[in-house]
């Protein structure tokens, strides 16, 4: 995988505050601020340009904890003005334009029906939209030029802290090859519970693939009160794994409908088990636990 410089600036030299992130010899922009900042991101050019945008907030009820609105605007500015009038949930968000203007009104249409697909393709975020955004025609030739203008923000939008379109990347039980950043596939299996999964770690974030099977609900009883909160954390996230249809309950066996992302194997051990899980031993491969996997080169 080839390497990609990424510029982003800190425009009132503050983490967290206004920002702009662009990569080498791609024409995007991408301009990211707190609802706190609005005011002084509308006042920037980039806010008078057609381009789409994502309104992003904290929701403990949604997928990732994470509410997103998508939307595109032939002025990007007035749209936003409209949502802080009307959009209480949102405390972020991520403008995306040209840097060459070159973006039309069909343009911004079609980046939002595809940043629409990615996200629900993604599941890392519950979406805010009331509809569907439809994708417009274009010419053959702009339609490539907006799937790779897409492609990019793939890469830069992570960068930003924002996962809402990073659609993790299919199984593969082919060889990999040396720079490659998917493991072997790891399993773990419970007789009894009927747990049979399987995950791999892809592009740095550990994946539970589709297919697997889990537990149908969370049993896990803790005696400290520090483990019963970690408890009471894993069941709402299988019991919204299960509302959201990641997880599908059938005949008292949970069935996992699409690749789950985790923040790390022993959650995803704890998720599929019901109960705590050390996942960098109890996920095994042909090569050994994946703790061991993971250290490969180290000693």
């Amino acid at each position: 995988m080839s390497g990609k410089q990424i510029k982003l600036f800190l425009i009132d030299g503050t983490p967290g505050g206004l920002t702009t992130a662009e990569i080498t010899n791609w024409t995007g922009h991408v301009l990211s601020a707190r609802r706190s900042d609005l005011a002084d991101l509308l006042a920037r050019e980039e806010a008078q340009h057609t381009g789409a945008y994502l309104l992003l907030g904290d929701d403990e009820e949604a997928v990732g904890n994470t509410r997103c609105y998508i939307g595109e605007a032939d002025i990007v500015a007035d749209r936003l003005r409209d949502h802080q009038r009307k959009k209480e949930f949102w405390d972020r968000v991520v403008v995306i334009t040209s840097k060459d203007a070159n973006l039309t009104k069909a343009h911004g249409r079609y980046l939002e029906a595809r940043l629409h697909t990615l996200a629900t393709e993604a599941g890392r975020v519950t979406l805010d939209n009331a509809n569907t955004p439809t994708s417009p025609m274009l010419p053959e030739a702009d339609k490539s030029d907006m799937d790779y203008f897409v492609s990019q923000l793939q890469i830069v939008l992570p960068v930003l802290g924002v996962n809402a379109i990073r659609v993790p990347q299919a199984a593969s039980t082919a060889p990999a090859p040396a720079e490659a950043t998917t493991s072997p596939i790891f399993q773990l299996g419970h007789h009894k519970l009927r747990v049979d999964a399987q995950a791999q770690q892809i592009d740095g974030e550990f994946t539970m693939l589709a297919g697997s099977f889990v537990v149908a609900s969370w049993h896990g009883v803790g005696k400290a009160q520090s483990t019963r909160k970690a408890y009471a954390t894993y069941r709402a996230q299988h019991e919204q794994l299960v509302a959201n249809g990641a997880i599908a309950v059938e005949a008292g066996r949970g069935r996992v409908t699409r690749n789950i992302v985790f923040s790390s194997p022993s959650t995803a051990g704890a998720i599929a088990l019901g109960r705590s899980c050390n996942g960098r031993r109890e996920w095994i491969s042909a090569e050994g636990t994946f703790g061991e996997w993971e250290s490969q080169g180290v000693e």
